[in-house]
């Protein structure tokens, strides 16, 4: 399966996502959040970075709900400025590429 490269955008919000979540776990180890929530520590250390920009949805719940994070303020602030820089029209099918 070829996968086309990111959009600016997605690296955005992959950005966004991995400082929230660096934020979130604050003075707790990277190891037991990335172990409680059921993925490797590396794989949190690379969302984290911004390596990984459109993890999996059901490794972003996990990883959520372990730092005590609800869904819905996770995809506010990774989408916090991306309708305001797209011309209209080009942000209708990116919500559906987080999750690839």
């Amino acid at each position: 399966m070829v996968r086309l490269p990111l959009t600016p955008a997605e690296l955005q919000r992959g950005a966004r996502l991995g400082a929230l979540l660096r934020s979130a776990r604050g003075e707790r180890s990277m190891l037991h959040t990335a172990l409680a929530a059921g993925v490797s520590p590396e794989t949190l250390r690379k969302i984290e970075s911004g390596r990984i920009a459109t993890p999996a949805f059901p490794t972003i719940a996990a990883i959520a709900e372990v730092l005590g994070l609800s869904l819905d303020d996770v995809w506010a602030e990774i989408n916090r400025s991306d309708h305001a820089a797209e011309p209209a029209g080009t942000g209708a099918g990116t919500a559906e590429r987080l999750a690839s």
